[in-house]
């Protein structure tokens, strides 16, 4: 990791800068799947960044603490998902358990969050740029945020184009791909402050 970039720094730049969804393109699927309303979306939102600030730090546990250790790092992509899986499974059953009201609204989106790559990049992110333990905390944290921020800013948008006039050619995946388009570009606005690398 570079030294000269404090876990701060590589929160916000996680959140702007080096959006996950808008810089790296992952989580693309979901993003454009389930932004045409604003209430799922915050409902997947809230809940990716749950998982994505819980599974990073404990990614990163099982890594230098199980897969190093016993020279084990060429499993990291199927570790990695083993946990993001048994997490989400761990955190469904637990609120389904205690709050179903809870489950109710969220319950549709846990099991989505296991096939966001957005997820995995960013546990495997922490590990190419060798963070420790709090700065990867804080890196999935605020990839969560960023990802969050994209796919509410993405249903707001749609929901307003309900009401305009679109060629047909246009309609549907097109204008959405488009709009995709012009946010990661808004969002390269900000990356000349902190680069991820």
């Amino acid at each position: 990791m570079n030294g000269s970039i404090t876990p701060l720094a590589i929160f916000f730049a996680s959140i702007f800068t080096g959006n996950i969804l808008l810089t790296n393109y992952l989580g693309m699927c979901s993003f454009l799947s389930v932004s045409k309303e604003l209430k799922t979306s915050t409902g997947l939102g809230v809940a990716v960044i749950f998982v994505m600030a819980t599974t990073t730090p404990l990614n990163w546990l099982v890594y230098q603490h199980l897969l190093i250790p016993f020279g084990l790092e060429y499993l990291r992509f199927i570790v990695f998902i083993i946990v993001i899986a048994a997490f989400v499974q761990l955190t469904e059953m637990t609120i389904e358990r205690y709050s179903e009201p809870l489950y109710q609204s969220l319950g549709i989106f846990l099991p989505l969050i296991t096939v966001n790559c957005a997820i995995l990049g960013v546990s495997l992110f922490m590990v190419i740029r060798e963070y420790s333990f709090f700065t990867s905390f804080l890196f999935g944290l605020g990839s969560g945020i960023g990802w969050f921020i994209a796919i509410i800013a993405m249903a707001g948008i749609r929901q307003k184009l309900r009401t305009a006039k679109i060629p047909p050619g246009l309609e549907g995946p097109g204008i959405t791909l488009i709009i995709a388009g012009f946010m990661a570009m808004a969002f390269m606005g900000f990356s000349g402050m902190i680069a991820l690398s």
